[in-house]
C-alpha cells in the first residue's frame, strides 16, 4: 500500500487499509494475528528534515550544576538539516521545589515538550524527576535525561534526550493512530516498533523513548537475514535503487555503536551500517571513452526507466547519449535514445542482467535479449564486446562496495563471512561482488520484502549501560537483572532471554544488551531442520568436507559441532590445524563460531564450579594484568555469552545468575576460548 502522508491519521489510515485488504484477499481473521511488528522513518525522517517539536530544557541545580546546565541552552545551535536548527528554551530549577516555575516558564516560551536535566542524576534523579511530574501535571510531555541513558557525560546524555524530545510530540500521536487503526481492524496481538539497534520494543516504550526508532531503516532487513536467512557471521547488503546498506553479523550478533546525529555522537544505540551509493538503479557515467564511475545518481532520480525492463524490440536500433538526471548535475550520465522517441536508463541492474549473474528468479531479473541491447551501444562506444562493457560497468560499481565489505572483515575480524543480498536491487551488486571477492554469497528469499518480514521476526531487544567505578560482582549483576526484567515487561518469554554482559574495566563502563522472542512467536516459529543441509553449513564455515564435520556435545536445544582446520589469515598458513567450533541451534542456525576452543559437558549442578576450574587453567596473565577466557554456556534454550567479562570472579558470579533458575540435574555445555 502507497504510504498515506495526507490523510489526517497519516501512516496509520495506510496500515488500517492494508490490514483490512490483507483480511479481505488472503481470508486471515483478526484472531489469525499472533504479532505485528510497524518499522517506520518517521523519527529518521524527522531528524533529518529537521521537523522537530520546540524542546524547553528545564536545568536543575545551582553553583557550578547551575552553570553546566545553563551552558547547554547553545544545542539550540546543533543543525539538523541546513537552515533548519534545534529548536530549544532554557530556564533554571534551582532545587526541585522550583520545577514547577520553570515547566511554567518553558511553557511560555513555546516549549511542545520539556526535558529535565540535572548533573548526576542518574546517581540521583529526584530534581529531574520533580520537573517531570510538574509537566506531567500540567499535561505537557516530558522526558528526563536518567530515563534515556544512565551514562554520565552530561552534554552527550542531554543531547540525547533532547532529541529524543524534539520527535515525541508526533511520534506518541503516531502511536496512538497505529494503535487504534490495529485495534479498529480488530486485531489484539502484541503490537511491537523496529528499533535502530536490530530489535523490535512494545508501544508503550516507543512512547516513552521514539529516539529509539530512528536509523531504524536497515535494522528490519538485517533482522531478515539474521533470523530468516540464519546468517551467523557475515555481511548483509541491502540494495535498493540508489544506494547499499552494508551490515554486520558476528558470532549469531548485529553489531551496535553509538549514533551520530546533527553531527554529534549521541547515546543513542544504532547498527554499525554503512552506506555506499551504489544502487540496482545507479547510473553509468561516460567520458566519451571509457566508463568513469557508475552513480550516484540513479534513475529514480532521472525520472528514467530501466532499459533492461524495456521489450527488446523497442531498444534496437538506440542511440547512446549523455544526460544531466539534475540540473546541476554533470552530463556525463548514460541514457538510451530510441527509434520511437523515447529514453531509457542505463543501470547497474541492466549490465548485471547482460553479464549473465542476476539468478533466475530474482526480482531484479530481466530478458536475457532486453539486457544485451540495452549493453550494445555502450559496447560498440567502448570498441569491446557486451560482456566486457557489462563487466566493466559492474567492476566499477563493485569496487566501493568490496573496499567496505574488506574493511569490515578485519574491523570487526569475521571468520569466513558470508555475503547475503537483500532488496529489490540485490542481485544488480551482490552476485558479482561475491564472485570477485571470494566470499560465499547468496541472494535472500523473497529479497525484495526482506525488510518486513525481518520486523515480523526481530527479537525484544533492550540495552543497559552504567558507569561504575571499580564494579563489584553486585553491580554487574544488577545491570544484567535490569535489561532482562526490560524485556520480559515487554513481553519477551522469560525462559529464552539472552543477556550479553560487557565489562570495560578501562572506562568503568558495564553494559548488559537482552533479547528475546514473544511467547506468541516463539511458537510460531517451529521448523523443521535438514540434518545435511545443517552440516554442509558448518562444513562451508570452517573451510572443510561435511564429512569432516563431527559432534562434539548437545543439549535439548543446541547442538555442537566442529572439524579440525587451520586457522585463518596468514599466521594460520603455517600452524597446525584446530577444533573449529560451531554451534548450531533448534531452527538449524549458526549461532555462534569459535576457534580453538574447549568444548566441556557438565550439569547444572557442577557447573559454576566447572566453570571455575576451566577458567583458572586458561587465564593468561601479562604486563596488563590477568585475562580470563572468553566463555559461553548452552542452558535450556539460551546461548548465556559471557565473553564480555575478563575479570575472573566477575566472571563466575554471571555464570552463577544464568544457572540459579535452572534444574540441578539440566545438562550443560560450556565453550571456552583462549584471548590472543
Amino acid at each position: 500500500m502507497p504510504t498515506s502522508h495526507d490523510h489526517e491519521d497519516g501512516v496509520a489510515h495506510g496500515i488500517l487499509e492494508a490490514l483490512e485488504k490483507l483480511q479481505a484477499d488472503a481470508g486471515i481473521g483478526a484472531n489469525d494475528v499472533s504479532f505485528l511488528a510497524h518499522g517506520t522513518t518517521q523519527a529518521t525522517n524527522a531528524l533529518l528534515e529537521g521537523d522537530v517539536a520546540t524542546v524547553g530544557i528545564a536545568g536543575v541545580g545551582t553553583g557550578f550544576d547551575g552553570f553546566a546546565t545553563r551552558r547547554l541552552a547553545s544545542l539550540g545551535k546543533m543543525e539538523l538539516a541546513p537552515g533548519r536548527k534545534l529548536p530549544v528554551r532554557f530556564a533554571p530549577a534551582h532545587t526541585p521545589a522550583d520545577a514547577g516555575a520553570a515547566v511554567e516558564t518553558l511553557v511560555r516560551q513555546g516549549a511542545e515538550v520539556i526535558v529535565a536535566v540535572e548533573p548526576f542524576s542518574v546517581d540521583d534523579p529526584e530534581g529531574e524527576r520533580a520537573v517531570v511530574s510538574a509537566a506531567r501535571e500540567r499535561d505537557v510531555l516530558a522526558t528526563a535525561t536518567h530515563e534515556i541513558t544512565s551514562l554520565y557525560g552530561l552534554t552527550k546524555r542531554a543531547r540525547t534526550a533532547v532529541l529524543n524530545a524534539g520527535i515525541m510530540p508526533r511520534m506518541v500521536s503516531t502511536a496512538d493512530l497505529v494503535e487504534a487503526s490495529v485495534r479498529r481492524a480488530g486485531i489484539t496481538a502484541p503490537l511491537m516498533v523496529v528499533r535502530g539497534d536490530g530489535g523490535v520494543m512494545s508501544l508503550p516504550e516507543m512512547r516513552h523513548r521514539p529516539l529509539l526508532t530512528a536509523l531504524s531503516g536497515p535494522a528490519a532487513g538485517v533482522a531478515g537475514a539474521l533470523m530468516g536467512e540464519k546468517l551467523s557471521e557475515g555481511l548483509f547488503l541491502e540494495t535498493g535503487g540508489t544506494s547499499t546498506d552494508i551490515s554486520v553479523v558476528r558470532r549469531g550478533r548485529v553489531q551496535v555503536r553509538h549514533a551520530h546525529l546533527g553531527g554529534r555522537e549521541t547515546y543513542l544505540p544504532a547498527l554499525d551500517v554503512r552506506t555506499v551509493g551504489i544502487g540496482g538503479g545507479s547510473l553509468v557515467r561516460f567520458s566519451g571513452s571509457a566508463v568513469t564511475a557508475v552513480g550516484p545518481r540513479s534513475a529514480h532520480i532521472a525520472g528514467l526507466p530501466y532499459a533492461c525492463f524495456a521489450p527488446a524490440s523497442a531498444l534496437t536500433g538506440a542511440k547512446l547519449v549523455t544526460v544531466s538526471p539534475q540540473p546541476d548535475d554533470p552530463a556525463d550520465y548514460v541514457a538510451l535514445d530510441t527509434v520511437d522517441g523515447r529514453r531509457y536508463a542505463l543501470t547497474l541492474t541492466c549490465a548485471a542482467n547482460a553479464l549473465g549473474v542476476v539468478p533466475v528468479g530474482s526480482y531484479a531479473v530481466a530478458e536475457p535479449d532486453a539486457a544485451r541491447l540495452a549493453l550494445q551501444p555502450l559496447a560498440a562506444a567502448l570498441g569491446t564486446s557486451v560482456e566486457q562493457a557489462a563487466r566493466t560497468v559492474l567492476g566499477r560499481a563493485v569496487k566501493p562496495v568490496r573496499s567496505v565489505v574488506e574493511d569490515l572483515v578485519r574491523e570487526y575480524r569475521l571468520d569466513s563471512p558470508a555475503l547475503v543480498g537483500g532488496g529489490g536491487g540485490a542481485a544488480a551488486v551482490t552476485p558479482f561482488l561475491g564472485v570477485e571477492s571470494g566470499h560465499e554469497w547468496r541472494i535472500a528469499a523473497h529479497a525484495e520484502v526482506i525488510s518486513p518480514l525481518g520486523a515480523a521476526l526481530a527479537l525484544v531487544r533492550e540495552s543497559v549501560e552504567r558507569i561504575v567505578p571499580g564494579p563489584s560482582d553486585a553491580d554487574i549483576l544488577a545491570v544484567r537483572t535490569e535489561a532482562e526484567s526490560a524485556v520480559v515487561g515487554q513481553g519477551a518469554d522469560p525462559a529464552g532471554v539472552e543477556v550479553e554482559v560487557t565489562v570495560d574495566p578501562q572506562r568503568n563502563l558495564i553494559r548488559a544488551i537482552a533479547t528475546g522472542s514473544t511467547e506468541l512467536r516463539t511458537k510460531d516459529r517451529a521448523s523443521t531442520v535438514d540434518e545435511e543441509a545443517v552440516r554442509a553449513a558448518v562444513a562451508r564455515s570452517v573451510g572443510v568436507a561435511p564429512a569432516e564435520v563431527h559432534e562434539l556435545a548437545s543439549t535439548a536445544y543446541h547442538r555442537v559441532l566442529g572439524a579440525r582446520a587451520r586457522r585463518r589469515g596468514l599466521l594460520g598458513r603455517f600452524g597446525a590445524p584446530v577444533e573449529q567450533v560451531r554451534v548450531v541451534d533448534g531452527e538449524g542456525v549458526l549461532r555462534l563460531h569459535s576457534t580453538g576452543a574447549v568444548v566441556d559437558r557438565t550439569d547444572v549442578g557442577s557447573a559454576q564450579a566447572r566453570v571455575a576450574e576451566l577458567v583458572d587453567r586458561h587465564t593468561r596473565y601479562g604486563d596488563g594484568g590477568s585475562r580470563a577466557p572468553a566463555v559461553w554456556l548452552l542452558v535450556g534454550p539460551k546461548i548465556a555469552d559471557l565473553s564480555g567479562v575478563l575479570d575472573r570472579d566477575q566472571l563466575i558470579a554471571l555464570a552463577g545468575a544464568e544457572l540459579k533458575t535452572r534444574a540441578t540435574d539440566e545438562p550443560l555445555v560450556v565453550i571456552l576460548e583462549d584471548r590472543t
